[in-house]
């Protein structure tokens, strides 16, 4: 694809700087700042890349307003930028409307091969892929997408706009809000994980709830959230969840909260709004994390999180010598622990030792 930076610009409502000519350049690409041509145009939002800007060969840099002149003087004056108060945002937009113009728009209609029961409500623009199956009831709204082999369960219901990946899974009962995006592998309403242990082993709990999800919801590849045991799980507006994350039954996810690949959501547990949780964290069953709360990657989260914050649980990398030692004296915790309230025990004994309160102003 090509377009003209002054094409770009008008699409993204944004000012273009540069020589008098710069509206006329092509652009065939979008691209780091390192690696930019001459027809690339590159954005620059985090400072420590900020070194990388004056020798990029990028057409145009989107930059923030304190990075103007930098951008402007690149080349020898020749540089194009375009100035706005959040680059990364700007970027995210551009990224955007270069997709639309790129790839294929599906094409209404519902393929040959796909398997739709003869009640399932379907708009007049939904477009169904090969192998597709649609069951009894269900409804897909205005322009909704379902890829090849996708699923969508009996009376479940997918809102205006959403897009099902080819092999994505709804199952039955669930409700997909509108303009939600469900990536390959994803499975929707699987049954929690429930069971009822006796000696000769575990008795299945049928789990009669189902899975509700907000609008512009975006679910990553192979990840699975479970429809609840008696109540809904409850996915919120605007979630975002990454690559091979796990919700499991009676979860809560409030909303604008986004959750890293390979993340574990135990049943039950409640999060907050505008909440993330960092890559291969674990957050264990029926507890309540608070709104604004950020959890960093690989932590384990054991107890309920009611204080906006950031917060950590995890060892963070080191030499493997020094990781061993430390890790050793990790497992001599409960033993030392031991040592020091023998220890206590014994100097509390003593004679003379204080039996009081150990704080002068307490003791006076």
């Amino acid at each position: 694809m090509r377009a003209t930076l002054g094409e770009i610009a008008a699409a993204l409502g944004v000012e273009l700087l540069g020589p008098s000519n710069v509206a006329e350049r092509p652009i065939e690409g979008i691209g780091p700042l390192e690696s930019a041509d001459g027809a690339t145009i590159a954005f620059l939002s985090n400072p420590r890349y900020r070194a990388q800007l004056a020798s990029s060969a990028a057409a145009c840099v989107i930059v923030a307003p304190a990075l103007r002149e930098e951008a402007l003087a690149r080349a020898g004056g020749r540089g194009a930028a375009i100035v706005v108060d959040d680059p990364y945002l700007c970027f995210a937009r551009l990224t955007q409307w270069w997709a639309r113009r790129v790839r294929p728009a599906p094409v209404a209609g519902i393929h040959a091969s796909a398997v739709v029961a003869s009640d399932a409500v379907l708009a007049a623009d939904v477009s169904v892929g090969p192998h597709a199956v649609i069951e009894a009831g269900a409804v897909l709204e205005a322009g909704v997408v379902v890829g090849a082999h996708g699923f969508v369960g009996r009376n479940a219901r997918i809102g205006a706009g959403s897009q099902l990946a080819p092999r994505a899974t709804v199952h039955f009962d669930c409700v997909l809000g509108a303009r939600c995006i469900v990536h390959s592998g994803a499975v929707i309403g699987a049954d929690g994980f429930g069971f009822a242990p006796t000696k000769s082993g575990y008795v299945k709990i049928e789990q009669l709830g189902a899975v509700r999800i907000g609008d512009d919801v975006e679910i990553g590849a192979n990840t699975c959230i479970d429809r609840g045991a008696l109540e809904d799980t409850l996915i919120g507006n605007g979630v975002k969840l990454d690559n091979l994350v796990q919700v499991a039954h009676n979860v809560q996810i409030g909303e604008h909260s986004a959750v890293a690949g390979g993340v574990g959501i135990a049943g039950s547990a409640k999060i907050g709004a505008r909440c993330t949780i960092g890559g291969k964290a674990g957050v264990a069953g029926h507890l309540t994390i608070g709104d604004d709360v950020h959890i960093g990657a690989h932590a384990t989260v054991m107890s309920s999180v009611t204080e906006p914050g950031v917060y950590s649980g995890y060892f963070p990398l080191d030499e493997a010598k020094n990781f061993q030692r430390n890790a050793a004296v990790v497992r001599q915790l409960q033993k030392m622990r031991e040592r020091v309230r023998t220890l206590e025990k014994q100097l509390e004994r003593q004679p003379g030792a204080p039996t009081g309160p150990n704080n002068d102003n307490e003791a006076a």
